[in-house]
């Protein structure tokens, strides 16, 4: 730390109690000024011969008949007061980054100026400011840091500014030239390492920490001043940005503090960089974060506004457990800013939005697909509509949906035949992969009618494409849903008889209903009958095997059952 030493006396003053001080001096006292609570007795001759308010105060006392004089108004109180003082004795005082904003301030109030004596104490601090604190990075620093109590007196003297100038000017250096001291003690990793580091040189955010020290008005002065050179990475910017929420933002919001955490929150956010897709600036995660801050706080609704769009131009980077912390409402708002900032894309920007937009969309359907299945508290219309808003082209294959599907399903056990065919009807039965086709064939908890389009639709998908695959049934004809409708139509009523004649024989023994779900008992022969209407012929193998064990097989049966697995084995 940068400090000079004035005057070569040694100190005289001394003081009875707490709140009285005295210039020891073979004369006697002969003024008394009072500083707020505390009381110094001092004498004219130096006083007067360093400051022009001393004289004019001094002169107001005598033409009252006294020697008392008040001064409630100098910056920086009694201890600056008492420095000065010191100064016009001639002891040695030394000033430093911690003392000399409220020394400058009380000597400009003292007006210790050149016209009252040659190298007084403004143009002293002011060699000094220039000379030591102001090349010294800490040393500016901790000078913003006292300027705030100093107000209006720092500000009006310009020493806020120059602290500012000095502090953007050494952020704005080419680190490879740095050559002062500074504090970088954070270890960043995963989404929060967005600025590349080499263990060997000086990163570029090595000015971070001891900025983020700094009272919020302040930094924000100092960011702006970064950010409007144009010379400083937005990443960085960001990075700052991070940690100064991390650095004040409290874990829990107390009601108490919500005034100054609100403040806080929306000059952050009106410093963020603008994001867009094609350039990481403020991560998702972060975002998000600041989001659920904003609301605990009560910023205004413009700062909400302003962080939901930054977080839809970032969803693609946002996880399933960043979602969890927002109400559901919150989510669909960011979900459909998102949707139609997709569908704002302009033509000049459609190639590139294109080229990038394309992962973009599959990163959210996948994210809300995961998101629907994590989220325990969604009813049943907050899923369907944050369902369907996610476009089709951000869901090329419906596994993800079907996952959530099920989940949800599984939670609800409630739901009716009616609910359930609402929710299952988000899903097109044709985008799932073989293993989802072949888990929902076996799945219980779907309605009959799902189970018949899966069955129906995996068995045209596999006479068009040997493969079976999503991708290469995209490119067949689109399979008639008309035969299938009509054969669900056919083995729902069969299923509905047979579990009322399962209630009848077997009592109070649970079975499936037609249209909700399934036992043990109906699902093998459930399918087997679906095939027989959609494809006859196909179950006579099936047929065959029901007969019984100590019955023996035609040589025309076995021949016709041979026969008819040689058949299913070419076209599956």
């Amino acid at each position: 730390m940068k400090f000079m030493k004035l005057g070569s006396k040694p100190d005289t003053f001394e003081s009875d109690d707490k709140f009285h001080k005295y210039a020891v001096s073979d004369l006697d006292s002969d003024v008394t000024v009072i500083v707020g609570e505390f009381t110094f007795y001092l004498h004219k001759f130096p006083l007067l011969s360093k400051s022009n308010r001393m004289q004019r105060l001094v002169s107001e006392a005598s033409e009252e008949n006294t020697n008392d004089i008040t001064i409630s108004d100098i910056p920086g109180g009694h201890k600056a007061f008492e420095i000065c003082a010191k100064f016009c004795y001639g002891i040695t005082v030394t000033l430093n980054a911690y003392n000399i904003t409220a020394v400058r301030c009380a000597a400009e109030y003292l007006e210790m100026t050149e016209d009252v004596d040659r190298g007084n104490l403004i143009y002293k601090i002011e060699v000094f400011l220039n000379s030591g604190i102001f090349r010294s990075w800490k040393d500016s620093i901790i000078m913003l840091q006292t300027t705030k109590s100093l107000l209006p007196w720092s500000e009006d003297l310009k020493l806020v500014a120059r602290c500012i100038d000095s502090v953007s000017a050494k952020i704005l250096v080419n680190p490879e030239t740095i050559t002062w001291s500074y504090t970088h003690n954070r270890k960043l990793s995963g989404p929060d390492k967005i600025v590349e580091r080499d263990e060997n040189a000086i990163p570029k955010d090595w000015w971070v920490e001891d900025v983020c020290e700094l009272e919020i008005d302040l930094f924000k002065k100092v960011l702006r001043a970064v950010k409007s050179s144009g010379r400083m990475n937005n990443g960085v910017i960001s990075e700052a940005l991070r940690y100064y929420a991390a650095r004040w933002l409290p874990e829990s919001i107390e009601s108490e503090a919500a005034s100054s955490n609100k403040h806080l929150v929306e000059t952050v956010v009106s410093l963020l960089p603008r994001v867009n897709r094609a350039m990481s600036y403020s991560t998702c995660s972060f975002l998000l974060k600041l989001l659920k801050v904003s609301f605990l706080v009560g910023v205004d609704e413009t700062v909400k506004e302003d962080l939901v769009d930054n977080v839809s131009l970032k969803l693609h980077e946002a996880s399933v457990k960043d979602l969890l912390i927002h109400e559901v409402e919150l989510v669909h708002r960011i979900v459909d800013r998102f949707v139609g900032d997709e569908k704002r894309v302009s033509e000049d920007d459609r190639y590139k939005e294109f080229v990038l937009g394309n992962g973009v969309l599959l990163s959210v359907g996948r994210l809300i697909d995961a998101y629907l299945a994590s989220n325990r508290d969604l009813t049943l219309s907050s899923f369907v509509e944050l369902s369907e808003l996610i476009p089709e082209a951000a869901r090329p294959i419906h596994d993800g949906l079907y996952k959530a599907i099920d989940t949800f399903l599984k939670e609800h056990p409630e739901l009716t035949k009616s609910e359930k065919k609402r929710l299952c009807g988000l899903m097109d039965v044709r985008k799932l992969t073989s293993e989802s086709s072949a888990h929902a064939a076996q799945n219980e908890r779907l309605p009959l009618r799902v189970v018949v389009q899966v069955l129906y639709f995996e068995q045209l998908r596999a006479n068009h494409s040997p493969v079976g695959s999503v991708a290469a049934s995209s490119h067949s004809p689109i399979p008639p849903v008309k035969k299938a409708e009509e054969s669900i139509v056919v083995v729902e009523e069969e299923a509905a008889k047979k579990v009322g004649l399962s209630k009848k024989s077997r009592g109070s023994k649970s079975t499936r209903s037609g249209g909700g779900g399934g036992g043990p008992q109906l699902m093998p022969s459930r399918s087997r009958r679906i095939f027989e209407k959609i494809w006859p012929g196909k179950g006579e193998s099936n047929k065959s095997s029901e007969v019984s064990s100590g019955s023996s097989q035609s040589p025309q049966a076995k021949s016709s059952s041979s026969s008819s697995r040689r058949r299913r084995h070419s076209i599956s």
